[in-house]
């Protein structure tokens, strides 16, 4: 059954929401606050969110990048606000669709499945920790431990570790990884990787010349590895 949770502190609206998605064999979770609905999504990880912008705690674009941290589910944003501002920023944080209340049940329900069959042909959904043999990552949290103890990473550290934890065993072209840390400008500066990549290792790999998790592949780009099972360069 697709799971899908429902964000708005509109009781009214949330029950609304729940009725209509239920009777059409929807499993729902609801949350009344931003908090609330991201670690709902960590402990119970949703099919699809529903997610309107106006909570008592959070900015809704807020609890968008914070899911975004972690997981790929569509999110479909509903909001009082119509400004092509708000619409924007909740787009570039990540959301699939922008529905302005007041709003169509039917068509509602329509643009949820639209964005579940999209959903459906881009790969398994994604997870809040990834965990190495020497290390775990809480995308969720946004924090990383080691032997139990949190291990302190700079705002670029973390971005980096956090792009290979998305995708763990898949290769990172460095440009990628340039353009999004640093922007389109850095794309050819790769001595950025190489330094803030010594320091994840001196951080995070067991033995720091010989890593095994963080994997150079010299020339291309780099990948994070979850087991131990080969010796990378430390390039």
């Amino acid at each position: 059954m697709t799971r899908v949770l429902v964000v708005d502190d509109d009781a009214q609206l949330a029950r609304a929401l729940s009725i209509n998605l239920r009777a059409r064999e929807y499993d729902v979770t609801t949350a009344g606050t931003g908090l609330a609905a991201l670690r709902l999504a960590a402990s119970h990880p949703p099919d699809a969110v529903i997610l309107d912008l106006g909570l008592p705690d959070l900015d809704g674009v807020e609890v968008v990048a914070g899911l975004r941290g972690w997981t790929s589910v569509p999110i479909l944003v509903l909001s009082a606000r119509e400004g092509q501002r708000d619409k924007v920023a909740a787009l570039d944080a990540g959301a699939d669709d922008y529905v302005v209340k007041p709003f169509g049940m039917d068509e509602l329900l329509a643009r949820l499945r639209a964005a579940l069959r999209r959903a459906a042909g881009t790969g398994v959904p994604g997870t809040s920790e990834v965990v190495t043999d020497a290390f775990r990552v809480d995308l969720a949290a946004k924090k990383v431990t080691r032997d139990g103890v949190d291990v302190r990473l700079t705002p670029t550290e973390w971005h980096l570790l956090e792009l290979l934890a998305r995708s763990p065993g898949r290769l990172l072209p460095q440009r990628d990884l340039l353009r999004e840390v640093w922007g389109p400008a850095c794309e050819s500066e790769t001595q950025y990787l190489r330094v803030y990549m010594r320091t994840l290792r001196q951080k995070l790999e067991p033995v720091p010349s010989r890593p095994v998790h963080i994997i150079t592949v010299p020339g291309r780009g780099y990948r994070l590895e979850l087991q131990a099972d080969q010796v990378g360069r430390a390039t």
